[in-house]
């Protein structure tokens, strides 16, 4: 059965894969972060995670530092580098040292959490993750009500090995195919300040 040591097994096992197959590709996003934007490479936000308790979420840096707002600090590197979620990849050490799973609620910043119904808090029961079922509903083109409940739904379910091989075919496709970077009017997603 995939229970919760069978899918941290998992997650251990294909994060381990895909951080020695993507080592080059990590390696020539980092560079190109770099030179296109300077140091850090790295954006470093503390998310909320399982229970709601916090950790350091890393990212390739995809915005110009400095004043503005998020649409004038994304240029059209910054804009494919999300489209692609390449920006994503660093979590796969996230998921290796156990703060997040490959397949899970994305983690969301601590200040949502006060704004959460009982049934949308239920995503803090589970690992949030690289890949998920907001991010494969519609990533950021879907409204937070829809996006919270299809977290909620996942976390109130037990875990199943092939809904998680299916929600990362879906993000992957997501991903690959661009759909979904931001909200209308938006350059990622509009804060979340509640939906009742």
């Amino acid at each position: 059965m995939y229970e919760r040591w069978g899918k941290r097994g998992f997650d251990i096992v294909a994060a381990l894969l895909l951080v020695v197959t993507l080592a080059p590709l990590l390696a020539l996003v980092a560079l190109a972060v770099r030179l296109r934007l300077g140091r850090p490479v790295l954006f470093v936000q503390t998310r909320a995670g399982h229970g709601g308790r916090p950790f350091r979420l890393p990212k390739f840096r995809s915005m110009r530092e400095g004043a503005g707002s998020d649409a004038d600090r994304l240029d059209r590197f910054g804009r494919a580098l999300r489209a692609s979620a390449l920006d994503e990849l660093p979590q796969l050490v996230s998921v290796l040292r156990g703060e997040m799973s490959l397949v899970g609620p994305r983690p969301l910043p601590m200040a949502y959490l006060p704004h959460y119904t009982p049934r949308q808090r239920l995503r803090c029961d589970v690992r949030p993750g690289l890949a998920g079922p907001g991010v494969a509903a519609g990533r950021n083109a879907i409204g937070w009500a829809e996006r919270l409940e299809h977290d909620a739904a996942y976390a109130a379910a037990p875990p199943r090995f092939r809904r998680d091989l299916h929600l990362l075919r879906a993000t992957l496709g997501v991903w690959l195919a661009g759909r979904g970077i931001h909200s209308p009017g938006h350059a990622t997603m509009p804060p979340f300040r509640g939906t009742e």
